[in-house]
């Protein structure tokens, strides 16, 4: 008997490929829910369906790949044609390929992440509030609106949010963009406008993977591509983590409820983990208040685990000893390098030990993609990367508005808003681009007032980019993101961006916007793999370290928001590291410091009680005290070496 014919009743195994009903698969982390999707595939088309009926729909371009490969793998007729994705990436082949975007004038240019500063800048003010009120604004909009499970996404019936959407989709509009988040809600209209499109009749059966950590308007919008059919979903309440995109582990826990005669089957017998880190896992997520009391059951056949609760002094001690225990474990041949995973809550954690595993002579590998182009534009040391990969974009297209917007607004306080918006409104008024305007005031040919920061931006962007011009591969590369520049390095770590030396400035903007909004996870690597929790998702390995487990890092919680707004940032967190701990197969580590240079925990956020000190004291995290009674003792550094036989 199958795992997935195991979870289902006799009356639901008993379905037909073509059964409408729709069917929720709980599935907890290491449970195989892989293998019932694929079991569950194979099965529709055992049963006849066509393969170009059928659509398999992933959180990542990770998750879409490896699935494809299983699907190949059945080696069944036609499931070459299964189509398995992102909905991202559905939604964008819908609209170009039915021209919606052309017929409504948008231009299809995504903003990343540290651009929407410079938007919210523009549009802030008034009515809508201030940056902080706007940015909330902002991510409701990208959920469609629906910032509660129990919303309908689509509308907005607040008069300011009304006010606010105007403001956001003028500057879209005259600056040639799109949110990202902007594909789905379009998409939504599109569908929902037109009822008599053939997409509509496409897909008998949607499969549904990571159910949990889709907000409100994806889940809808799959409701309706499944209209016509079945839609199965599959996902862990316990193993949601992307609230900052309205994701809500009540999706997968009330679906039930709002898809009428749904079948359950709930996989619960983990088969990767050790049952110590499987009791531990359960103790830790059981502290969350708004879940299903629903916990993972270690498999009777895999071992007890080996467990380590280890402090040091220091980011250097740690990231030094860390080091040492790895490779004593490689070296004799306990682990391979591919198989040790280290994750940490903030890049500067993970690079120390990337350097001491390279120092030490184990092959390591970063991957913090989500980290590049991030923190605040305002500030000199975030800007110094955000303003390389503007003029790589403007290398690409010196008309491209935003990435202007954005260069002549790096350096200021402010981001030079007023002045933007100056020449905005000339531009509106004349039909001009904005580099015309910019090229107009610095021929003298026109004068706008208090634009002359504007222009002298627009002067230094016109001598940098006649020193880049031509360039290609490592010479474009080395010009713009040098190498030993500790800003540089979240961009140089993405994967294949130094390796081809043909790459011309629009091929390797292609692969940079790419690897950081939609970056690839290896999971077949001769090297120890360092990256954040968030990442690790979909990974397993035999060696999972966990570093920078202290209070203020993990959990981090937001001392401004509301106690409600605080308490479920506090559960997330928690769902954070039960995804992280649940990685391992054979050995966990969870890592804490003592001491924090007070420099350094300010730059990346890490609250610290005043002092004059050049560091500041730390605590472990308060996670690991509820990690249950079968939590081994925590121990210092050393004892974790001296008992490995590493000194």
């Amino acid at each position: 008997m199958s795992l997935w014919d195991e979870g289902l009743s006799d009356t639901t195994r008993n379905l037909a490929g073509i059964d409408h009903s729709p069917i929720r698969v709980l599935a907890g982390p290491g449970t195989g829910k892989t293998f019932a999707l694929m079991r569950r595939m194979a099965r529709l088309l055992e049963e006849g369906v066509n393969p170009r009926e059928l659509f398999i729909c992933t959180f990542t371009r990770t998750a879409a790949r490896d699935l494809r490969e299983e699907v190949l793998a059945l080696g069944d007729e036609g499931v070459d044609l299964v189509r398995a994705g992102t909905l991202h990436s559905y939604c964008f082949r819908l609209l170009a390929h039915d021209e919606v975007l052309s017929l409504t004038g948008r231009v299809p240019r995504p903003l990343m992440a540290f651009e929407e500063r410079f938007l919210l800048e523009d549009v802030s003010g008034g009515l809508v509030g201030g940056v902080r009120d706007c940015g909330k604004r902002l991510k409701a909009f990208n959920a469609a609106w629906a910032r509660l499970q129990t919303d309908e996404p689509g509308w907005c019936d607040d008069p300011i949010d009304r006010e606010f959407e105007e403001r956001l989709e003028s500057w879209l509009v005259f600056h040639k963009a799109m949110l990202i988040g902007e594909l789905v809600t379009e998409a939504l209209s599109y569908l929902r406008d037109n009822p008599a499109i053939e997409e509509l009749g496409r897909y008998r059966h949607v499969l549904v993977d990571e159910y949990q950590d889709l907000n409100r308007a994806e889940q809808v919008l799959l409701d309706i591509l499944a209209s016509s059919g079945s839609l199965i979903v599959i996902g862990d309440e316990d193993q949601s983590i992307y609230s900052f995109k309205h994701a809500h582990p009540t999706g997968i826990s009330t679906f039930a409820q709002t898809h009428a005669g749904t079948h359950d089957v709930s996989l619960q017998d983990c088969r990767r983990c050790p049952s110590l880190v499987v009791e531990m896992a359960n103790s830790l997520i059981a502290n969350n208040r708004s879940r299903t009391n629903r916990l993972l059951r270690p498999w009777p056949e895999n071992p007890r685990g080996e467990v380590y609760l280890v402090q040091w002094t220091g980011m250097e001690e740690e990231a030094e000893g860390v080091a040492k225990f790895v490779n004593s474990r490689i070296d004799s041949g306990e682990v391979s390098a591919g198989q040790v995973l280290v994750l940490s809550p903030r890049r500067n954690f993970g690079y120390a030990i990337r350097d001491a595993l390279r120092a030490v002579g184990a092959p390591a590998h970063s991957f913090f993609t989500e980290e590049a182009l991030e923190g605040n534009p305002q500030r000199a040391e975030a800007s110094q990367e955000m303003e390389a990969f503007t003029l790589l974009m403007l290398l690409a297209n010196p008309e491209d508005r935003v990435a202007l917007r954005c260069w002549c607004g790096f350096g200021s306080s402010s981001l030079r808003s007023g002045a933007w918006a100056r020449l905005r409104a000339y531009c509106v008024e004349s039909g001009d681009s904005p580099r015309d305007g910019l090229q107009a005031m610095s021929s003298g040919s026109l004068q706008l007032p208090n634009c002359r920061d504007l222009v002298n931006r627009f002067n230094e962007l016109e001598s940098r980019l006649s020193q880049v011009e031509g360039r290609v591969g490592s010479n474009l590369t080395d010009v713009l993101f040098p190498d030993h520049q500790a800003w540089a390095e979240p961009i140089r770590s993405i994967p294949g961006v130094l390796s081809d030396e043909d790459l011309d400035a629009q091929s390797l903007l292609d692969n940079l916007r790419t690897g950081i909004t939609q970056p690839e996870m290896p999971s077949d690597v001769d090297y120890v793999r360092v990256m954040s929790l968030h990442k690790s998702k979909g990974l397993t390995a035999d060696l999972v370290i966990v570093v920078g487990c202290i209070e203020g890092a993990l959990p981090r919680i937001d001392d401004d928001a509301t106690a409600a707004e605080q308490q479920r940032q506090l559960e997330e967190q928690r769902r954070l590291l039960y995804v992280a701990v649940t990685r391992a197969r054979r050995t966990l580590i969870l890592s804490s410091i003592t001491q924090l240079p007070r420099k350094l925990a300010h730059r990346i956020g890490i609250p610290l009680n005043r002092g004059r000190s050049a560091s500041g004291r730390t605590i472990a995290s308060r996670f690991l005290r509820e990690l249950g009674p079968t939590r081994p003792q925590s121990i210092l550094g050393t004892t974790l070496l001296s008992r490995a036989g590493t000194t």
